[in-house]
């Protein structure tokens, strides 16, 4: 049974999100707060699998209460729910430490998957905000490897030499040997392994 404490500043969200969230799912609402200062006071107090967090609220908002959570040590997951998905709203609730970020307009199904997904410690992002997010940190689009770069660099990343790249792709050594410079400009990087080590950092391998 997950427990769950809904922060809303409006009794009707909170009633209708009460009314959902039934044992009959798997669910308790343990309890409810109006604005932020009530959700960190609460959820301190019952100790919540999954806090759902709206963002803005009176007296302190919802990233606000997050970060003070986090500060805390409060174990609480928070999946933000709110109708906000502007850079402004998502960017600063993820840095402050939301686990999750969904839209009020997301069907039921999607709600209970993604508050179980988060009361397991799983970052859960509704399809528009993840584009905000990775647009955010994945940086300027002609910084972005091509398809054939991330080949080579894969290839590189295997032990290939330049010219077991080339045979392997079809292609010539002085292209590869291209590839790989474009690579290391656009990761910043003078060297193979450096290469082969930011992309791995970065997801790309």
């Amino acid at each position: 049974m997950i427990t769950i404490l809904v922060a809303d500043d409006h009794p009707v969200v909170r009633d209708g999100l009460r009314g959902i969230f039934t044992p009959d799912e798997g669910f308790t609402v343990v309890g409810e707060a109006a604005d932020g200062a009530e959700a960190i006071a609460a959820t301190e107090r019952l100790r919540p699998d999954v806090v759902l967090m709206d963002l803005r609220m009176p007296r302190v908002g919802g990233v606000e209460a997050i970060r003070r959570l986090a500060a805390l040590g409060n174990p609480a997951r928070i999946l933000v729910l709110t109708t906000y998905d502007t850079d402004s709203d998502v960017v600063p609730a993820v840095e402050a430490g939301a686990t999750g970020y969904l839209l009020k307009d997301a069907p039921r199904a999607e709600l209970f998957r993604a508050v179980r997904a988060t009361a397991r410690g799983e970052s859960v992002l509704s399809p528009t905000v993840a584009s905000r997010v990775l647009g955010r940190f994945r940086g300027p689009a002609e910084d972005a490897l091509t398809a054939r770069e991330i080949e080579v660099l894969s290839l590189v990343a295997q032990g290939y030499t330049n010219r077991e790249a080339a045979k392997e792709l079809f292609l010539s050594e002085a292209t590869v040997k291209t590839h790989l410079l474009h690579v290391y400009a656009k990761l910043g990087v003078r060297d193979r392994a450096a290469a082969v080590a930011v992309a791995y950092r970065r997801g790309l391998l």
